[in-house]
């Protein structure tokens, strides 16, 4: 009896100060202001929940509420001692369409009309699990040298693939003094997209040609599997091999290339020092002669010698 008189009398203070709202003639620019600082009477800097960090991020001045709704029976507590959750609950295991309910009625121009039936809507994620709302320092999964760590947690392949020795310098995890930083959002939308694995373009090849303009063409000579898809020959996170090839050449030419022009030897390490000294395995391999593989407009360069 005497536990639950003290429970009362000290969420009263916190109650009425939330009831009062601002004196007449304020703003309701002053009324989250009030608002604000009665949540961080409880959440402030140091607590086990610090949302105090809200102050300095972009979110800023919209009000708690706004985000958690009024949850004015927060304010009390429960007979057991607990605190009942706010009118929109963030916590986990939170339903996800509430709170992306809650968060699209401010951001649903920024989100791409692909979202319902995307793979992370089907996933049932939440904004929540990949966007932090109080960080004063930005959105970690905004930042270039920080986002790829928030998409690792659930795709650890990916992650991997990017600590290969040939990759395409995105930044991460010890990963990120390299210049001219990627971020998985530079190709991908993590919101959804009518293009196979979300990417940001309809077809792999637009999305690798928003960098490498130069392999667009059209050429007067063109390498089909060129035309058709980059990952025919590229691998698109990380690889083994120099250029981010699949394999290395002359195997990688070799699987469509067998016999045609040259005489059908699979190519093998048997060509390599200290067995042998072939042309067709060392320097670049293939591309020694094949210099323009991705296509030519010289006229005499049918086999993109030139």
């Amino acid at each position: 009896m005497q536990r639950g008189l003290a429970v009362m009398i000290g969420s009263l203070g916190v109650m009425i100060l939330f009831a009062l709202g601002p004196a007449q003639g304020d703003s309701a620019d002053a009324s989250d202001s009030d608002a604000d600082r009665v949540c961080l009477m409880c959440h402030g800097e140091g607590s086990a929940l610090p949302a105090h960090e809200i102050l300095r991020s972009a979110h800023a001045g919209i009000g708690c509420a706004a985000c958690h709704g009024p949850s004015q029976a927060h304010l009390g507590r429960n007979e057991d001692g607990t605190r009942p959750r706010t009118d929109v609950d963030y916590s986990s295991g939170a339903v996800p369409d509430a709170i992306n309910s809650r968060c699209s009625s401010c951001h649903a121009a920024e989100v791409s009309p692909h979202w319902t039936g995307s793979a992370h809507q089907f996933e049932r994620l939440a904004c929540t699990d990949c966007h932090s709302l109080h960080a004063s320092a930005g959105d970690p999964v905004l930042g270039s040298d920080s986002q790829a760590e928030v998409c690792f947690q659930c795709h650890q392949r990916s992650r991997s693939e990017f600590m290969l020795p040939h990759r395409h310098p995105v930044g991460f995890d010890g990963f990120s003094s390299d210049a001219n930083l990627l971020a998985c959002a530079d190709c991908h939308d993590a919101h959804g997209s009518a293009a196979p694995a979300d990417l940001k373009r309809m077809t792999l090849n637009e999305t690798c040609y928003e960098c490498h303009a130069e392999l667009r063409g059209p050429f007067l000579w063109e390498h089909a599997p060129v035309r058709e898809d980059c990952s025919s020959c590229h691998r698109p996170h990380g690889s083994v091999h120099d250029a981010l090839l699949r394999q290395r050449p002359p195997q990688l030419c070799q699987q469509c290339h067998l016999a045609q022009f040259h005489p059908g030897t699979v190519r093998s390490g048997t060509g390599l020092p200290p067995d042998g000294a072939d042309a067709n395995l060392l320097g670049q391999s293939c591309m020694n002669c094949h210099t323009a593989v991705h296509g030519s407009n010289h006229p005499s360069s049918p086999g993109f010698t030139r």
